[in-house]
């Protein structure tokens, strides 16, 4: 069965730090383009972050920018979203995807930001 993963999410504080994975089985992410979408309650999916097959390339949307890293381990096959200095806004369910000719959606991890 081919599918990702998605683990990590939870409740932390303003300011606070979490790190999620995506992590796929039944297929392999070496030549898959990764990234990560929220949705907060509300409000239409928002793109955060994408990095390339060989990780050499990233991009992040202007929200998270400087406080989020994205990043990839093909030995593992997993990919990490290294969120820091969060904010109530981030709140959101976070879906990574993998993509090349087709895309995989996982199933979505809960981040709550909330003193």
């Amino acid at each position: 069965q081919l599918q990702l993963v998605e683990s990590g999410g939870g409740l932390v504080q303003p300011g606070g730090s979490l790190t999620l994975s995506c992590a796929a089985s039944g297929f392999t992410l070496d030549y898959y383009t990764i990234g990560w979408f929220r949705q907060a309650p509300g409000k239409e999916r928002e793109g955060v972050s994408c990095i390339s097959s060989s990780g050499g390339s990233a991009n992040y949307a202007d929200s998270v920018k400087g406080r989020f890293t994205i990043s990839r381990d093909n030995a593992r096959n997993t990919a990490y979203l290294q969120m820091n200095s969060l904010k109530p806004e981030d709140t959101a369910v976070y879906y990574c995807y993998a993509r090349r000719i087709r895309i995989y959606w996982g199933q979505g991890t809960q981040v709550t930001v909330a003193s």
